[in-house]
């Protein structure tokens, strides 16, 4: 099972008996359960962390679920998955959004809560921003019309409104997935901006509608992209949990990096 095979790989990683740990025995047993990522082809870092927090939430859901069960029935000796649907994974990993919806003809306001793991966030320019902008960019009221318009249920019939969404639920730690692969005149492209992006304080108060303990994120960990559509490499930096030294992990290369190395026009994906 891949979660018995990750759980063997932190473990490597953490007692630090080598100078680096191939992820190779996880691959083999997730790309078994998914044969998409099993090809030694080019994949989407994005889409493969969400499938691989997915895996581990359903396998630690059963988990939890089990010993739920073992406690209320210790004789019983058999288990269901729980129905919540939470783990580790959710408690860690998963937000809530909130979609306020106005009609522009009779002002009705709706909501539409929608959860996410990845926040992918829109890149507004070509030359550089930062991920305030981007923040800003996506959290912006956007005009639904023509082919985008709205059924009101209180006036009937399709209207033109106003959506913008909110952050109703903050995570503890929250990834954001800089859209670095665009369209532009029908063809598909990789945005090379440099997005500034803070190692402390970043605050998304502004965002959130509803009153949340974490506001204010630290930055612990990023994907990096270098090359282009059709080929490329993942490398990463992480932020040891109690040294607070970075370190780079490029394939069987891990090195200590000073913080300003961390500031890097590669980035795809920031975890805070």
């Amino acid at each position: 099972e891949s979660a018995t095979a990750f759980a063997c790989l932190v473990s490597d990683m953490w007692l630090g008996e080598f100078d680096y740990v191939s992820p190779e025995a996880f691959h083999s047993v997730f790309g078994k359960r998914h044969p998409a990522f099993s090809r030694r082809t080019q994949h989407d870092a994005q889409e493969f962390l969400i499938c691989v927090l997915d895996d581990l939430h359903e396998a630690f859901k059963e988990v939890r679920a089990q010993l739920c069960q073992e406690r209320q029935h210790p004789a019983a000796g058999t288990s269901t998955r729980s129905s919540r649907g939470t783990s580790i994974i959710t408690e860690l990993f998963e937000g809530q959004l909130s979609y306020g919806i106005t009609c522009l003809t009779c002002r009705a306001l709706s909501d539409r809560p929608e959860t996410f793991i990845v926040l992918s966030l829109p890149i507004p320019s070509t030359r550089m921003c930062s991920l305030q902008d981007c923040l800003e960019c996506f959290f912006q009221p956007d005009t639904l019309t023509r082919n985008n318009q709205i059924h009101c249920y209180w006036c009937g019939g399709n209207r033109d409104a106003t959506v913008q969404a909110s952050i109703t639920k903050a995570p503890q730690i929250i990834i954001f997935h800089l859209k670095r692969f665009a369209w532009q005149d029908k063809n598909r492209r990789k945005l090379s901006t440099t997005v500034w992006y803070p190692f402390n304080d970043l605050d998304l108060s502004p965002y959130i509608s509803t009153s949340c303990f974490n506001t204010e994120y630290s930055l612990c960990a990023v994907v990096n992209h270098a090359g282009d559509l059709d080929y490329g490499h993942y490398t990463a930096f992480c932020k040891h949990s109690v040294t607070k030294h970075w370190y780079s992990f490029d394939d069987a290369q891990v090195t200590e990096i000073p913080d300003s190395a961390v500031q890097a026009d590669t980035a795809y994906l920031l975890f805070y």
